[in-house]
């Protein structure tokens, strides 16, 4: 029996570009061992923080070291595809942040006529956007903090509406206040502000990444995780929490070895863990996500509320991220796991391709 081609896409224009290497490793090595060595061959494919693709040496060189190349790609060859693109049979799309899991790339592959692992363009896109998110979330009556939309233009104008703008966040939302890029994820550009001063910098260094930008009130809560696998009659992972000593989960904390912990299962009640869950499936299906995600929560203790955060439809993938951790303790394996992922894409194809 001939093995399926699976392209394994990692790299990309983006601040994650490192993170989607990590991620590629660990998943092209659970394709490559064990039972799925019978049944898939990889054929890895390396997108230059330039935009350019790689397969081959290249491409096999950045999985081996785990590191970005460093040499510039020429801008010449940006859209010319290797060869090998004909030959895959489904894509395995490792690509984090802007132009990874935005609905960028999903378009691209759904261009190409051959199935995919993980959302479509729609699901990606409101996945990523935050303020959009919100909206959907709204619409299917998830409960989420109280928040604001900001603009660029509003942070960057003249001297009579920034102080305004201010004031109305004040106002809404009091200190303290997190102030967000609407479309970057891994916690890039986001502050906390206890004061005016504070929210000002958050502001315009929010801006700075993105011209759509979202605030939200601050709350004293649990933060938990709940991992979502299917694609039409999705199911939902054991709860996790995360715990850290710094002010917030920020980019640092996230990434910085020793700085946060997780629990894995997190001590809470039935009930709440089967309420976490069912909410997680909701927000899965609000937003027609499909194969994976992970959905984030605050468990406020004090009020017995469970306000949703956000949905990730392209979590980390290294051995010790949060999602395949989830579903380790759920009972189901990296390497299984990884599986089902191309499973789901085949099996979601014909709603995806038409002839």
């Amino acid at each position: 029996m001939a093995k399926l081609r699976v392209g394994a896409l990692f790299g990309g224009c983006s601040g994650e570009h490192e993170v989607s290497i990590r991620s590629a490793q660990a998943i092209t090595h659970a394709l490559s061992t064990d039972a799925n060595a019978d049944k898939y061959e990889v054929i890895p494919f390396y997108i230059h923080k330039t935009g350019q693709w790689q397969t081959g040496e290249l491409a096999q060189s950045v999985l081996n070291s785990g590191l970005p190349l460093t040499n510039d790609a020429p801008q010449s060859s940006l859209w010319t595809f290797p060869p090998e693109v004909s030959d895959v049979d489904v894509w395995f799309p490792m690509l984090h942040g802007p132009n990874g899991e935005d609905g960028t790339i999903q378009g691209l592959l759904t261009l190409m006529q051959k199935p995919f692992v993980g959302c479509g363009v729609l699901a990606s896109a409101l996945g990523m956007d935050k303020l959009a998110m919100k909206t959907a979330f709204a619409q299917a009556g998830l409960p989420q903090v109280k928040y604001l939309a900001v603009t660029r233009s509003e942070v960057w104008s003249n001297p009579c509406v920034f102080p305004k703008l201010c004031n109305h966040i004040e106002a809404e939302l009091g200190y303290p206040c997190f102030v967000k890029p609407a479309n970057l994820g891994s916690s890039v550009g986001i502050a906390k502000a206890r004061t005016r001063s504070e929210l000002e910098a958050a502001l315009d260094t929010a801006a700075s990444y993105d011209r759509r930008l979202i605030v939200e009130a601050g709350v004293t809560a649990r933060e938990v995780e709940c991992a979502v696998l299917g694609n039409d009659q999705p199911k939902a992972s054991v709860v996790g929490e995360i715990t850290f000593t710094s002010d917030f989960y920020d980019y640092e904390t996230k990434y910085t070895a020793g700085q946060a912990d997780l629990l894995i299962p997190a001590s809470l009640p039935a009930n709440v863990v089967q309420r976490i869950q069912t909410m997680a499936v909701e927000a899965f299906l609000a937003i027609d996500a499909a194969g994976i995600s992970r959905v984030d929560f605050f468990y406020v203790e004090a009020t017995d509320e469970i306000l949703i955060n956000e949905i990730n439809t392209l979590p980390g993938f290294t051995a010790t991220s949060m999602y395949p951790v989830l579903w380790e303790a759920s009972g189901v394996s990296f390497a299984e796991l990884v599986d089902q992922l191309v499973q789901l894409a085949q099996e979601r194809a014909p709603s995806r391709i038409t002839s």
